[in-house]
């Protein structure tokens, strides 16, 4: 590795260069032995600091699968977990990436193991990561542990990744609806309004209510704005406590079509984890401990919670799942009961995850099929009744004047 440094000779000459050594105190080494003094040296990696890292620099999941393929590759070819993290944090393409691995370096050339120095950094390294990484050390299948949480990984971006796609269109497509709407009322109807009753012509009954709606809208626009400001604080600080969060998660779930296609998400997370986990060796209540952590929704955390003390007391796994049926389903405590009975219940796990997966994939596209049709009709509706309503009595007038 690369170490930059600065130094003084005999004769009290500032130096500075480069010198390439295995470790630090074999490259100090060496300058002394050239009767250099050193002053500071450090590792080129080194040169990223906090200062670098902008504001909106985040370490994405497709960041970490990469890393965990890239060091699950360095440690089959037999390179040192040192080297390993100190090139990976030089050649890095994501700043703040780097910066994290540069920090594990350090921490692992002062004896930290693998898993104490990836959990200094919870925001990038899960708690389930973190996990992984100790039994892969305690077993020496450190290289099989990687790729194992590299392809977990990816799994579980594409899934979310489909999830949260199919809600974006529709969701814009919204935005822009209340965006044109708002526009036609503070800024087109208005100007209408003025033509139509200037006109001296009855009102008609719709186009009366669109004028009044308009009105509201100018005249009150900016309460409705306020109140709207105050509802979303209101749920955002609703969200940041336990039982607002339990709440809306529980909201989530009781949505129709979305609250089916969260529990399968959330069903498909925890059955991977499990058998990810199993299949490494982990016991099955650290397993589900973990899961609860890591499965993003609180009223699965709670339930998984509930199962693991469950499973503690001398309950079967499928028992205790059982005992949840209003979120657990009867075919995934069948399926865990045949592969406790089987003894291959990481087979009917990895089983299991593949089915939720394709039934999430079969959810979303349900849901984009749905959506669609919906609003083509909700959209032409409130298009066709603004029109009609305003453009009709316009139409009336430029009739009897001819």
């Amino acid at each position: 590795m690369l170490f930059k440094y600065k130094s003084i000779d005999d004769k009290g000459v500032s130096k500075e260069g480069e010198i390439d050594a295995p470790t630090r105190d074999i490259a100090i080494a060496g300058l002394q032995r050239r009767g250099l003094v050193v002053i500071s040296i450090k590792e080129e990696s080194e040169k990223k600091s906090i200062f670098d890292i902008s504001f909106f620099d985040k370490v994405k999941p497709k960041d970490v699968v990469v890393f965990s393929r890239q060091i699950a590759t360095l440690f089959e070819a037999q390179v040192s977990a040192l080297k390993a993290f100190t090139m990976l944090a030089a050649n890095s393409e994501n700043k703040l990436l780097g910066l994290k691995l540069t920090q594990i370096g350090d921490d692992l050339q002062s004896g930290v193991s693998i898993s104490g120095a990836l959990a200094k950094h919870p925001d990038v390294f899960s708690d389930f990561y973190v996990n992984m990484v100790k039994v892969g050390e305690e077993t020496g299948k450190l290289n099989q542990t990687f790729l194992h949480l590299a392809d977990y990984l990816d799994r579980q971006y594409a899934l979310t990744s489909k999830t949260k796609n199919a809600l974006i269109y529709p969701a814009f497509v919204i935005l822009v609806f209340f965006v044109v709407m708002t526009l036609m009322f503070t800024m087109v109807i208005p100007q209408l309004a003025t033509i139509i009753e200037g006109s001296g012509q009855a009102v008609p009954f719709f186009t009366q209510i669109v004028i009044d709606i308009s009105g509201l809208f100018i005249h009150y626009g900016i309460f409705v704005l306020i109140i709207l400001v105050l509802a979303a604080i209101w749920v955002w600080r609703l969200a940041s406590t336990p039982k607002g969060q339990v709440y809306l998660d529980t909201l989530k779930l009781s949505t129709p079509v979305i609250g089916n296609l969260y529990a399968k998400l959330y069903l498909s997370r925890i059955t991977d984890n499990l058998n990810t986990m199993l299949s490494s060796g982990v016991p099955i209540v650290r397993a589900l401990d973990i899961t609860s952590q890591v499965v993003g929704s609180l009223v699965y955390k709670h339930l998984l919670e509930e199962v693991a003390d469950g499973v503690k007391s001398g309950l079967s796994l499928s028992v205790a799942f059982e005992k949840h049926r209003d979120h657990i389903p009867p075919i995934l405590v069948q399926m865990v009961a045949v592969g406790e009975e089987t003894g291959s219940l990481g087979n009917i796990l990895q089983t299991l995850t593949l089915f939720y997966a394709r039934e999430v994939d079969g959810a979303v596209d349900t849901l984009v099929g749905l959506i669609e049709p919906v609003m083509i009709v909700v959209l032409g509706v409130g298009v066709g009744i603004l029109c009609v309503s305003v453009l009709g009595p316009i139409y009336n007038m430029s009739s009897s004047i001819s």
